[in-house]
């Protein structure tokens, strides 16, 4: 689905099946909001038994000659509905508040935990602003809705339902007559729904789109001033934000429309009853106390119809987050365990061997490998070379399953790799991309992140930053030692405030801080000078002995650093040796580091 879709996919469901699929979280908050909503029940029946004591008083001691004791008591009486009724709403808080922010909190933990199991294309596919949107404000509203609009909801429809039954049991003429005005109530609601289910999810929709832009244009900060982009980004901005300020008009006049209906339809009919009250009093067939006891209730009433709509327009925008929430956990993970996996062979002396066998994969209906065979030799580091858009990321990225193949096989040491948990998969094969990606953490943090949690359980903290030290070292990142705080130093979103060769030494050594059996290199070294990258490389040769290493390269000193050298055209290796006799004997070989080498002096110049 795309991200900025305005509609959910899959079959249209009803509102009420669509919010019951909540009742996977919220299961353990219904004891407590069922008896929060029965405590606001009552304190709603409360208030429509105070218009009965009206009516007995004035029928009562206020007509008749009645004692002053009586006329106190009824007051005493009613005082004490009052109090409860307050006592009972502070229950309703006290018990419902705290078990909806638990909801919300199990929901966005197992939003992010699916976040996390979902595939690299997924993550290709949506924006982080949509991502972000429905992990906060959707998740906001749908708390809301449970813990407030659901309950006041039910208590208003109920309130209503037992208040109309008290009209039509105190004044049966006058109860009916209140009724007809419900006629066009209902079908205003219908009405109102089907309009404001659409813009409410519109809007939703375009705030998760807002978001994208506001988070694109903070981490494209410093492309955007230095082209001087700034007044477009905000043009774009504007344009969307202007879209999302309409549509929340839009929600407000459908909303306005409704709370209008609902003020006046109700007081016009009151103003009909109103004279069809006096006339029947008048003329002795309603008593005065049961014309005061049906104005009393038909205020009291009042409130929870006038609710009525802005309690639907909640659940509506419920419905549209529920709606987006779901669009993602739906999202079954293309990349998943085996039901049965084989357990992760012991590291063979050597060095791990891998084989890719009739690799293919395709991608939006395009295929981009198309039968890679090769062999990484224990212990040896062969690099990968291809024109640019070859396929050479995409191969790499088929080793730690990052993506899953779509034909043939990836096998460490003989066993299929999708036959193997992620998790053992991953402790064995470490990645160091092109374009680094830092967390905001510490130095020490970001680069013990490549340790497998098993390994570093058994780690005491001098241990943990004996190998730290010596993964910056082979790095050769030890500018960190410089910074403020040394390896406690917080280095900022994404590391943007270190430098891009800065950020991709300390990305290298977290990739071979946990000593992987095979460690899979897209280009991470672009960024340094020919005489760092020779002195990284030979860090990595003495550190690393029997790891396997697979690297993509585009560089001519990287390729001749490589134990082997394997060439990728057309989704195909058509050419494996070592670099000097690929260049005596592969024409596409020597194409593609002469284009290198041209872009590198196109792009210099």
């Amino acid at each position: 689905m795309p991200p900025s879709a305005s509609a959910p996919a899959g079959p249209s469901v009803s509102t009420t099946r669509a919010l019951a699929r909540l009742i996977r979280w919220a299961r353990p908050a219904v004891p407590r909001v069922v008896a929060g909503g029965t405590a606001t029940l009552a304190a709603s029946l409360l208030a429509l038994a105070v218009p009965q004591v009206l009516r007995e008083v004035v029928n009562g001691p206020l007509l008749t000659d009645g004692s002053r004791t009586a006329v106190v008591q009824s007051a005493l009486l009613v005082l004490l509905l009052g109090v409860l009724e307050a006592f009972l709403v502070w229950c309703r808080r006290a018990l419902i508040a705290t078990p909806g922010t638990g909801v919300e909190r199990h929901m966005r933990t197992d939003l992010f935990r699916h976040l996390l199991d979902l595939p690299v294309a997924f993550h290709d596919r949506w924006s982080g602003g949509q991502l972000l949107q429905r992990s906060m404000g959707d998740l906001h509203t749908v708390r809301r809705w449970m813990v407030f609009g659901l309950v006041q909801l039910v208590v208003s429809a109920t309130t209503v339902l037992v208040g109309a039954g008290l009209l039509i049991a105190t004044t049966p003429l006058l109860g009916l007559v209140y009724l007809a005005g419900a006629v066009p109530v209902v079908w205003l609601g219908f009405s109102f729904r089907q309009d404001y289910k659409v813009v409410a999810r519109r809007a939703r929709d375009q705030a998760g789109d807002l978001a994208t832009s506001v988070e694109e244009s903070v981490h494209g900060i410093r492309v955007l001033k230095a082209f001087g982009r700034g007044e477009d980004a905000l043009e774009d901005f504007v344009r969307q934000a202007d879209g999302l300020r309409e549509t929340e008009i839009d929600k407000a006049r459908a909303q306005s429309r409704m709370s209008f209906a609902l003020a006046w339809i109700p007081e016009t009919t009151l103003a009909v009853a109103l004279g069809l009250g006096v006339w029947l009093a008048a003329s002795d067939r309603v008593s005065v106390g049961a014309l005061v006891a049906f104005f009393a209730t038909a205020a009291v009433m009042n409130r929870p119809v006038e609710s009525l709509g802005q309690l639907l327009a909640m659940t509506l925008d419920a419905r549209a987050g529920t709606d987006r929430f779901f669009e993602v956990m739906d999202t079954a993970p293309a990349v998943r365990d085996p039901e049965r996996p084989v357990a992760l062979p012991p590291a063979p002396a050597g060095g791990s061997r891998v084989e890719l066998d009739g690799v293919r994969f395709a991608h939006g209906g395009e295929e981009v490998l198309s039968g890679v065979d090769l062999v990484l030799e224990p212990g040896r580091t062969t690099a990968l070379v291809g024109l640019t858009g070859s396929g050479k990321t995409t191969l790499l990225q088929l080793v730690p399953r990052l993506y899953d193949v779509t034909g043939g096989a990836v096998r460490l040491d003989g066993v299929d790799v999708r036959d193997l948990t992620r998790r053992d998969l991953r402790s064995a094969v470490s990645v160091a991309f092109e374009d680094p990606i830092l967390f905001s953490a510490s130095v020490r943090d970001n680069v013990l992140m490549g340790v497998p949690e098993e390994q570093l359980a058994r780690m005491d903290e001098a241990e943990a930053d004996a190998l730290v030290h010596e993964a910056l070292d082979v790095a050769r990142a030890g500018f960190v030692h410089r910074l403020p705080q040394g390896l406690d130093t917080v280095i900022g979103e994404e590391g943007l405030s270190l430098s891009g060769g800065q950020r991709q030494r300390v990305a290298l050594a977290r990739a071979i801080a946990g000593r992987p059996r095979v460690l899979v290199l897209d280009d991470p070294l672009s960024a340094l000078d020919v005489a760092t990258e020779a002195e990284v490389t030979e860090g990595l040769r003495r550190m690393l002995t029997g790891t396997t290493t697979l690297v993509v390269a585009h560089r001519t000193s990287t390729v001749a650093l490589a134990d082997r050298v394997a060439v990728l055209e057309d989704g195909r290796v058509t050419g494996v040796g070592r670099h000097a006799d690929l260049l005596a004997t592969h024409p596409h070989y020597r194409f593609v580091l002469t284009a290198e080498a041209d872009d590198r002096a196109e792009a210099a110049r």
